[in-house]
């Protein structure tokens, strides 16, 4: 059979072309082929020749697709890494169908931590003046907004110092590292199946502008993307290379070739360690980490639901082990995912 990458129709969703510049075939800063770079003065998306879709916004607010897979019922699995201002992590959380991993202020060391928010720290990208309700429409006048910014970097690095302070006096990261969270870019691991209620909710007018920019990142990734056809039997296996020679191989970023177990662990570990803000695809980082998380009590399950294999056809209601259950409409599920079984659910976590 001749595996396809399948565009899929995201219906109800628009993405706008305005006053946007594409460049063919050039190279960007790491060195690796790109196929078309679209720019405004807000953002910069970068579409690479392997399908990868790269929407940045110059404040660091950004949408990478790291796994798009679809199957053959239509249902689409989409797998983002996700950096956005920490002070709308609590919206993005919830959306309860969604599956997450992120960086936590628990596991980042404190200098480290500190160095982040120094050199980027989290802006506002609105600067709306003040009014009833919940949503600012007028921004302040450019003075204005000009002060509020250097206030809002201000308060940063006061942060900052007084970060250094508790750290002096012998606190643990843990504590330490929640007086600069205001200020912190967070990156995220989210997976699921279904993003039509976040669209609907976060790239709407009354959206807080932050997360507006984040969702409209997310959809404009999702609208260029071409998601890749799998089958029962196949894998959908963020941070790991697959291909495809009659049936799913597995491949590290340097070539080698891995089993479905290997490839289940590791991408679990490249999850995981979105955490500290580390990404390590090695074997033994990840027998490490999965032993660490999975196999220890208690288990620390979470990563492993990023990883999913589309959900047979299910006859008679004799219902495949990993379906949780059935909605209304007759649709099965796995945990939050429709059409696909969640990993964690295969291994009864």
């Amino acid at each position: 059979m001749v595996r396809l990458a399948l565009g899929v129709q995201t219906v109800g969703l628009r993405y706008c072309v305005n006053n946007i510049v594409m460049n063919k075939y050039s190279i960007d800063a790491s060195g690796l082929d790109v196929l078309h770079v679209f720019q405004d003065r807000d953002k910069t998306t970068t579409v690479y020749p392997n399908g990868r879709t790269v929407t940045k916004w110059h404040n660091m607010i950004s949408a990478k697709i790291i796994k798009d897979s679809v199957n053959i019922t239509n249902n689409r699995i989409t797998t983002f890494e996700l950096e956005y201002p920490r002070f709308i992590h609590a919206e993005l959380m919830t959306h309860r169908q969604f599956s997450r991993n992120a960086a936590s202020s628990r596991a980042v060391p404190v200098v480290n931590m500190i160095k982040h928010v120094e050199l980027n720290p989290a802006i506002p990208v609105h600067w709306g003046q003040n009014q009833p309700g919940m949503r600012a429409d007028a921004q302040l006048d450019a003075t204005q907004q000009t002060l509020s910014e250097k206030t809002w970097r201000s308060a940063a690095a006061s942060a900052c110092e007084w970060a250094r302070v508790l750290a002096n006096q012998g606190l643990h990261k843990q504590i330490v590292n929640r007086v600069t969270e205001p200020f912190q870019v967070i990156k995220t691991i989210v997976t699921a199946t279904e993003y039509r209620n976040w669209f609907w909710l976060r790239c709407h007018a009354d959206a807080q502008p932050e997360i507006k920019q984040l969702a409209d990142c997310m959809r404009d990734a999702m609208l260029q993307s071409d998601a890749q056809l799998l089958l029962p039997g196949d894998w959908h296996v963020p941070y790991v290379n697959s291909e495809f020679r009659g049936t799913q191989t597995f491949r590290t970023n340097d070539g080698t070739q891995i089993s479905l177990s290997d490839a289940l662990k590791i991408s679990a570990s490249c999850c995981a360690q979105v955490s500290y803000r580390r990404e390590d695809d090695s074997l033994t980082k990840a027998y490490a980490i999965y032993d660490r998380l999975i196999v220890s009590e208690p288990a620390h399950a979470s990563p492993v639901e990023h990883q999913a294999t589309p959900m047979p056809e299910v006859a008679d209601q004799q219902w495949p082990t990993g379906i949780t259950h059935q909605d209304a409409a007759g649709d099965y599920w796995s945990a939050n995912y429709c059409g696909w079984i969640q990993n964690r659910k295969l291994l009864g976590l």
